[in-house]
């Protein structure tokens, strides 16, 4: 195995799109197209997200919730952490601000447009 990237479902794409660009996300594929898409695949640094239209599943995948949110929380392992924060801070309401946890990292939580709970998260030494 080498990574994982989740397939999260939403019922708003371009407004998905949007809001990741503020985390400094970038669509780097998109199907059928860029300008239509049901399906975006989104990179910042090594982290990929994949996006799909809670339309585009018809009925198949029953066992896939058509709800926003969930039980499911990203967990964003990144670096610059007090930078990346005071970028979108203004910008991106913030769920749960910067702490330092007992297992001795510094992370912070936010909420996306489709009630998907991100945490992000810098390890100290």
């Amino acid at each position: 195995m080498q990574t994982v990237a989740p397939n999260i479902f939403v019922k708003d794409i371009s407004e998905t799109i949007e809001f990741y660009k503020q985390l400094g996300f970038q669509v780097v594929d998109a199907v059928p197209d860029f300008e239509t898409p049901i399906f975006v695949l989104m990179m910042n640094g090594e982290v990929t997200f994949m996006f799909q239209t809670f339309e585009s599943l018809g009925d198949e995948l029953p066992e896939v919730s058509r709800q926003d949110g969930g039980s499911l929380l990203l967990y964003v392992k990144m670096e610059g952490i007090h930078p990346f924060y005071e970028s979108i801070k203004h910008k991106i309401e913030i769920y749960r601000d910067l702490e330092t946890t007992f297992y001795n990292a510094i992370e912070f939580s936010i909420i996306d447009n489709n009630n998907y709970v991100i945490t992000f998260s810098e390890h100290q030494d």
